[in-house]
């Protein structure tokens, strides 16, 4: 964790950062949260703000977008409650609502909005300023409406986010017992 011009991270309650992953600046973790190996989050030029029992995977790179005279106001980023973010994903100032599932490879550009209880698939690419509505899984490259979800894979956002929370809990626990 580093400080970028004078704001540090900020931890909720037991969260887990890995020591080979980097979070910077103006970022906000809820609680139980966990970041894993070699994932980075930065917020140096705007805020990044993440959920309670949301777990950014291995190798994940979440950023923001500067205020400019070609973006007035920028676009941080923003993540909800209860998201599941797969490996090598990349979020680059967008807005993730709760209950999601970004799957591995996918890519949320710059004003993206994706609201609750959504998938998406492995490897997607979701365009600057596209909206990903509730309740479906979204493939593709540009990301398209595939089909509604089940109830079990609605059920599954909080089964997987609670995986991850008991995961974490483990390594913290192996950090403290090593001390």
């Amino acid at each position: 964790m580093r400080e970028h011009r004078g704001q540090a991270p900020k931890l909720g309650a037991r969260v887990f950062i890995d020591p080979m992953s980097t979070v910077i600046g103006d970022v906000e973790l809820g609680d139980d949260c966990s970041v894993w190996p070699m994932a980075v989050i930065r917020g140096d030029m705007h805020r990044v703000r993440i959920g309670a029992r949301t777990s950014v995977q291995d190798g994940s790179v979440l950023h923001i977008t500067h205020a400019s005279a070609f973006n007035e106001g920028g676009w941080p980023l923003t993540i909800g409650e209860d998201v599941t973010i797969g490996h090598k994903a990349c979020l680059h100032g967008c807005t993730v609502g709760n209950r999601v599932l970004i799957g591995i490879g996918s890519i949320v550009l710059d004003g993206a909005v994706i609201e609750d209880e959504v998938v998406l698939a492995a490897g997607a690419l979701v365009p600057p300023g596209k909206r990903l509505e509730s309740g479906y899984l979204y493939v593709g490259s540009p990301a398209k409406q595939a089909r509604p979800l089940s109830e079990k894979e609605r059920k599954f956002f909080t089964y997987t986010a609670g995986n991850y929370v008991k995961l974490k809990d483990e390594y913290l626990n192996d950090q403290s017992s090593s001390r």
